[in-house]
């Protein structure tokens, strides 16, 4: 990764900041280590704090609108107040907690699209603008995720788009003040009553919420619903579920109870 110059307040010889991530692929709950390293520039620096802070594209609906924006949902000081002084060189080590309820961006080594993560490097210098470093990570699926991801793609639902919504879900002790949609067109045997299903996982250190939103296909004379629907996945006993049999019984007598088959 190559060093990039921060701005000082005289608008030349700024120090410089790189941080070096020990391994860029993570799970929901592991640790994210690494290294930040400072430059001093040709002159003495005042650092006011060093801090990472993890950032995300968040869809946001006001009123009749929707824009997106980049959030930042975890934030940790890795370093305060200290003097740098010209051409000095100045290293933190860190250890950073990845969220349980972090959005994933990565399946089977393959990209979420529409999901990124980034490890954002905050410097913040007396007298000068505060400048950041952003650092792209992977959050791959915990195992009991796995699980119900390759149940759907078992099923035929192909993977659509993933993003992230502000705002919280009912019933769900969501700690985040957003979640993510994975979204997936149904196969042949939902196709004639689905049009789109929503997954969201609200993952907790021993079991997940699992939400699924089920998108109706529209008729001539009347007009497509979303359908919520939510269980519960303890990671201990998850492996012993046949996901396959078990999703596919959900969404056959969810449909027929929602009157979408």
């Amino acid at each position: 990764m190559v060093f990039k110059k921060l701005m000082q307040a005289a608008g030349v010889g700024g120090p410089q900041v790189e941080t070096i991530l020990h391994n860029p692929n993570t799970r929901p709950g592991e640790k994210l280590t690494g290294e930040v390293t400072i430059i001093g520039g040709k002159h003495d620096s005042d650092i006011l704090g060093v801090n990472l802070a993890l950032r995300t594209r968040v869809e946001i609906e006001s009123g009749d609108n929707e824009y997106a924006s980049n959030l930042e949902y975890a934030k940790l000081p890795i370093a305060g107040r200290f003097e740098l002084d010209d051409d000095a060189r100045y290293s933190i080590p860190f250890e950073m907690q990845i969220p349980w309820e972090a959005p994933l961006t990565h399946f089977y080594g393959q990209p979420l699209r529409g999901t990124t993560v980034g490890v954002a490097t905050e410097l913040e210098v007396a007298r000068a603008v505060d400048a950041t470093d952003l650092d792209p990570i992977a959050v791959h699926p915990l195992p009991a995720q796995e699980l119900i991801l390759s149940a759907f793609s078992s099923l035929g639902f192909r993977f659509k788009n993933a993003d992230c919504e502000k705002g919280r879900i009912y019933g769900v002790k969501q700690q985040l003040p957003f979640y993510q949609e994975i979204e997936f067109f149904p196969p042949p045997q939902y196709a004639s009553g689905i049009k789109q299903l929503e997954l969201t996982f609200v993952s907790y250190p021993t079991s997940m919420d699992v939400v699924l939103e089920l998108d109706k296909r529209g008729g001539a004379f009347t007009e497509g619903h979303d359908s919520f629907s939510r269980f519960t996945v303890d990671y201990a006993s998850a492996a012993q579920t046949n996901w396959e049999q078990q999703l596919d019984g959900f969404l056959q007598k969810a449909g027929k109870r929602k009157g979408f088959f």
